[in-house]
């Protein structure tokens, strides 16, 4: 029993969008097959699902994941290493990135999950992406899988950056002052631009009386926030 021609070439334009050019499109075809179609139709259970390949697309995300951080951030403590490397194999943004990817709508999966939103199921996704991952490795080699990931990598650090230090910025100003200073930090909107719909905060972040960063943002939250990141970066305590 063969797969549907549609699912086929499905699968086909994928590779063609990831720019994959397959010696074995079979490995492919059962990377984004899922277990549900093959429950549905008795018919077809000599067909692979994906699970196999996923379990193996895992390790090799792991790895490629943890060699490009010890590549990237030289230097870098284990413990940092290895929260980042959770944050990206994490099921969340594969998912999204699968997503993107239109990975959902080349799924082959049964009737019944599909109308359950199987195809953009967060599950699902993630693990249809460390299948294809697992194929492009039997396939190609781990360079190939690398150069999949690597844009993936770029991004999502950058992300992660970007929230951990929205997130950790004024807590970790707000140690330093009180321990150095023993004084909280203080904010003060300096300025207010643009459209009254549109509006850009400027924030001062002050100790006591001395100013130590200034920042923007589309809210006076937001805009604190810049402030103390570079409060932390004038006083060089930004980290990753």
């Amino acid at each position: 029993m063969s797969y549907p021609v549609t699912f086929t070439d499905a699968v086909v334009r994928l590779l063609e969008r990831l720019q994959i050019q397959p010696r074995s499109v079979a490995l492919f075809l059962q990377a984004l097959t899922h277990r549900s179609y093959l429950n549905e139709r008795p018919e077809v259970a000599d067909l692979p699902n994906n699970e196999r390949l996923e379990f193996l697309g895992d390790a090799v995300l792991s790895f490629l994941a943890a060699r490009w951080l010890y590549e990237r951030l030289p230097g870098e403590r284990e413990g940092v290493l290895t929260r980042l490397r959770a944050a990206i194999v994490g099921n969340e943004r594969l998912a999204q990135h699968a997503a993107e990817l239109g990975i959902g709508e080349a799924l082959l999966m049964g009737k019944g999950e599909a109308e359950g939103g199987g195809r953009t199921r967060k599950r699902n996704l993630s693990g249809a992406f460390e299948a294809l991952l697992g194929a492009l490795y039997l396939d190609q080699g781990l360079s190939a899988a690398q150069r999949l990931l690597e844009g993936y990598f770029e991004r999502t650090l950058a992300d992660i950056q970007r929230a951990r230090s929205d997130k950790d910025a004024r807590s970790r100003l707000q140690e330093w002052a009180q321990m150095t200073h023993n004084q909280t930090p203080t904010y003060q909107v300096l300025a207010v631009s643009g459209a009254e719909h549109t509006p850009t905060f400027t924030v001062a972040v002050f100790v006591g009386d001395q100013c130590y960063g200034v920042g923007s943002g589309s809210s006076k939250r937001s805009a604190a926030q810049a402030a103390a990141r570079a409060a932390l970066e004038n006083l060089g305590l930004s980290e990753v």
